[in-house]
């Protein structure tokens, strides 16, 4: 109980002979230290909220047209054409000279103002255009969009089926979907971004379904590279590298990621730490705290609070891997019905949203609890080890790749943005939730993590964290839990959902290291069109047919822009498919379904594409309560084939040419629909593209490493037909520059 005597300030005693005052000088500079802390971080805040306030001018500037409306004045013309002797008159201040320096500073600090408001409003304008990704573009209407959602069906159905979608689409767009259009369009006014908040709300938080495989994905630590084997070292460097980035975060340094040149909308990165998803009964909510001075901690059953800061400072690596080191070795056994504590966060919403309320509300669950939804992020230091090793390193993968989707079940906290999981072996892997942000923005936080761990920070010859150790420090706080026995009951229900939806998961993980982008952009086609276009063919070999496909692409050219869907089954790569199937070999239907695809993804991120539209259009018609069957079918096909590209190098923090053995495997989630696949990929350097594939064993029809192999061939397949023994296509059939990919 020391670290909890040391939290008192000050004790008094009531004696015979007065009061006995007694002070704690740690606490007491602890206190002055922490307050110092706050007021730098408020006084930096308030600096980049004036600097970002006056964008895309500067403080200085408006000195600069002080000066020069003064100058003028000195000169004896007057650039403000009266409006200087209008303030004058006005001024309730003396003498004369006063008056004309107030009245012309007025002046100034108002055409400082239009003109920031012009320099915003030409930005804006600037930035809005998007014409450099197309040929041709225009805002869609209603029709048009209508008629690019039943192009991308018409594939999947069959003339009967489609001539019926045909007239649902021409009912709708003549009655009810002007209506629903005009509401929109009320909101696009008011809203910063139309989308965004319904999307997270209705797609996220109102799911009731377990987080763990239906929504958290993960990211994986580097393939090859195991920076050093002592679990403890490895946490420390990288935890230590989080806060840094947390800090860089709040000073606002982080510079914006860019797409030819333009700037995406960074929002997203403002939930990244302390922050935690609360469940509901009807729906979850996102809760952000202010800076967390620590990170909740689990092992073996247990959890702690370990405190990061000591004496107003960021404790260097060394001393985090001391503070870890001590939680590896404490024996203390988990409190009653703490083990599987984490299996609530990891089963179906509802019944834990009515666990948390009755059993963790008030007294020391409470607090408990709050300190692991306050803390900075999750940690989880796991016994198992994982990662590329042993005799069969396919298959060491894939179990690396569960073990970061769900684990054990219990031993993740799936609830917080963020949890990152250590190995016994050194290996580490992230697991987040999907409400408060997408996937680039996690990669983005993982990159530097993963860069500042190896290329800055490094280990000494032990595989030691560098730094020397405050002996002094306290020891991490194990958390205290009272759980009743029905609680004990629900946490086991909630582990049972959550164990049969793991068992449930197949998964195969492989890196194609055949060919890459670099032989795919010689042949002068876009690499993510070409392994759009492999998806298919294998899915069509596999299932000889084809299905409705879901690749996601960023939006945000756009404020609070999120993801948008590109349909990658079109017209023209079925009508590829078939033909190559039937034993034509047809370069052209190759080049027209590659360039459709470029094409439709280049929509979806200008904001034309069509999914998040439609979406929009069937919640305002429940909120008007009207039925549309053309909507209600739209938003009940099933996505069979859910992929994304994992972005990669968002930073450029080291050299992959010098140091290609430092790539990441990427990331993955799990499989959307019962009896579809999940496939994520990224495009590692020249040569490399590795494959993250999931699906469900309870589905007959699917199979991950069958459809493993299949993507290989057809990634074979294709590049036989680009090789140069075929027919180079003319000028006109070559694909634009590859449009930079976002998840």
């Amino acid at each position: 109980m020391a670290e909890a005597h040391q939290a008192v300030a000050f004790q008094f005693t009531v004696t015979p002979e007065g009061i006995d005052l007694q002070l704690s000088h740690q606490a007491l500079t602890e206190i002055y230290l922490s307050g110092v802390r706050s007021w730098k971080k408020k006084i930096i805040r308030l600096k980049n909220s004036v600097i970002t306030g006056v964008y895309p001018a500067s403080p200085s500037s408006w000195l600069f047209v002080v000066i020069a409306i003064l100058a003028t004045m000195y000169t004896r013309s007057d650039p403000s054409m009266g409006l200087i002797a209008k303030i004058q008159e006005h001024l309730p201040v003396s003498p004369d000279w006063c008056q004309a320096l107030v009245s012309a500073v007025l002046f100034s600090t108002m055409l400082w103002l239009l003109l920031i408001f012009t320099m915003r409003l030409c930005l804006k304008q600037l930035l809005s255009y998007h014409r450099w990704m197309f040929e041709q573009h225009g805002k869609m209407s209603n029709t048009t969009k209508v008629w690019v959602y039943l192009e991308s069906v018409r594939p999947l159905m069959d003339d009967t089926e489609y001539e019926r979608m045909n007239n649902l689409a021409a009912e709708f767009e003549s009655s009810l979907g002007n209506r629903l259009q005009w509401y929109l369009k009320l909101k696009a006014l008011w809203a910063a971004n139309y989308v965004s908040d319904w999307w997270e709300e209705y797609v996220y938080l109102r799911g009731r379904s377990p987080l763990m495989v239906n929504s958290n994905y993960y990211g994986m630590d580097f393939l090859y590279v195991t920076p050093t084997p002592i679990q403890a070292a490895r946490a420390g460097n990288s935890i230590y590298a989080f806060f840094l980035y947390r800090r860089k975060l709040n000073k606002e340094e982080i510079k914006p990621v860019s797409l030819a040149t333009i700037p995406c909308c960074s929002y997203q990165f403002e939930r990244m730490f302390d922050t935690c998803r609360i469940p509901g009964a009807l729906t979850d909510s996102v809760q952000h705290w202010q800076d967390s001075d620590y990170i909740a901690v689990y092992h073996r059953g247990r959890y702690f609070r370990l405190r990061v800061y000591q004496a107003g400072r960021l404790l260097c690596p060394r001393e985090i891997e001391f503070q870890i080191q001590r939680i590896l070795d404490d024996p203390a056994p988990p409190s009653k019905g703490e083990a599987n504590l984490g299996a609530l966060t990891a089963g179906d919403r509802i019944p834990w949203a009515k666990a948390r309320t009755k059993y963790f509300s008030s007294g020391v669950n409470k607090r408990s609890l709050d300190c692991i939804e306050k803390a900075a992020f999750f940690v989880t230091l796991d016994d198992d080890e994982q990662g590329m090793m042993g005799d069969d390193p396919a298959a060491s993968l894939d179990c690396y790749a569960k073990s970061l989707l769900h684990g054990k079940c219990y031993d993740r906290w799936f609830d917080k943005s963020f949890s990152v999981v250590y190995f016994k072996n050194g290996k580490n892997g992230i697991n987040a939730e999907h409400s408060w942000a997408d996937a680039p923005v996690l990669s983005h936080l993982w990159e530097y993590t993963l860069a500042t761990d190896c290329f800055q920070l490094g280990y000494n010859a032990e595989g030691h964290c560098k730094g020397e150790v405050d002996s002094s420090l306290p020891r991490p706080q194990k958390l205290n839990w009272e759980i009743p026995p029905e609680c004990e009951e629900q946490i086991s229900q909630s582990l049972a959902v959550a164990q049969a939806l793991a068992d449930d998961v197949d998964f195969h993980v492989f890196a194609f290291r055949d060919f890459g982008k670099g032989k795919v952009k010689r042949c002068r086609v876009s690499p993510d069109a070409f392994i759009q276009i492999a998806l298919q063919l294998a899915y069509f070999r596999s299932r000889r047919t084809f299905c409705l496909t879901y690749e996601s692409s960023m939006t945000r050219l756009f404020r609070e822009g999120r993801t948008e869907t590109v349909r990658s089954c079109s017209n023209e790569s079925s009508a590829f498919v078939r033909a190559l199937e039937g034993g034509e070999v047809r370069l052209r239907l190759f080049r027209a379904a590659s360039e459709k695809h470029q094409n439709l993804y280049r929509m979806a991120m200008t904001g034309a594409g069509i999914d998040r539209h439609l979406f929009c259009l069937y919640v305002v018609s429940k909120y008007l309560g009207v039925e549309s069957l053309f909507l209600k079918e739209v938003l009940a096909e099933p996505w069979r084939l859910s992929t994304s590209q994992t972005p990669i190098q968002q930073m450029e923090l080291f050299d992959m040419v010098n140091h290609p053995e430092y790539v990441s495997c990427g990331g993955g989630f799990g499989p959307v629909a019962d009896d579809g696949y999940g496939v994520s990929y990224s495009i590692l350097g020249e040569n490399v593209i590795n494959f993250h594939i999931s699906c469900k064993h309870s589905c007959p029809d699917t199979d991950a490493h069958k459809f493993g192999a299949l993507i290989r061939k057809a990634l074979h397949d294709l590049m036989q037909l680009l090789s140069p023994n075929h027919k180079e296509p003319n000028k006109t059939e070559e694909s634009r520059p590859e449009v930079k990919k976002d998840l």
